[in-house]
């Protein structure tokens, strides 16, 4: 790919062009299948990883911080490499021994960070998209900032309703959440190496 058309892709992604993204998608998922598949994942961590990483790089361009000193297939193939691998290490389902990564598929330090907070907030999305849509109703208010009073206004409960639907609603999503395996994966601080 040359930066013109790196350009274009990441202006895609940006704005959520869907014809822009399955062109990617298709382009780039063979190469991330055949890593993941070849070092103990399945299909559906192909996907989640996929996903994960087109995330990042969403919200990396919303924030102006993404840095490409390697084609945009090299640095999205990175990213996806050491999620993986992150996750793996996690589970110590296995070391993988490869060599080093290239200059090409060096990632920044900051962009590994970035990758554990997404995997917290795939954890959070999936038992969130879980709730039935009251809860989800209630706590997407919440999380905007509106008061119980403003929440009542918009859902038509009472506000008495509100605080004890937004405290149900609340309570199950932390169960669903603590209940999740990756939860306590997430919660153990890497070890330094």
């Amino acid at each position: 790919m040359n930066n013109t058309e790196d350009r274009k892709i990441l202006e895609g992604i940006a704005t959520g062009d869907e014809v822009i993204i399955t062109a990617f998608y298709k382009k780039n998922l063979p190469y991330i299948r055949r890593y993941i598949l070849q070092n103990s994942g399945r299909e559906d961590d192909v996907e989640d990883v996929f996903q994960d990483a087109l995330v990042l790089i969403y919200q990396k361009l919303k924030e102006d911080s993404l840095e490409l000193h390697a084609s945009l297939r090299t640095y999205f193939y990175g990213v996806c490499k050491n999620i993986w691998r992150n996750r793996l290490r996690k589970n110590k389902k296995m070391i993988i021994t490869e060599d080093v990564l290239t200059n090409e598929e060096a990632v920044d330090p900051v962009v590994i960070e970035n990758i554990e907070q997404k995997e917290r907030e795939h954890v959070y999305r999936k038992h969130f998209l879980n709730l039935g849509d009251a809860c989800r109703q209630v706590l997407t208010l919440l999380f905007q900032g509106n008061s119980m009073k403003e929440i009542s206004n918009i859902t038509g409960y009472s506000e008495g309703y509100t605080r004890k639907k937004k405290f149900e609603c609340k309570k199950s999503l932390l169960e669903m959440i603590e209940k999740d395996p990756m939860y306590t994966e997430l919660k153990i601080t890497p070890e330094k190496e």
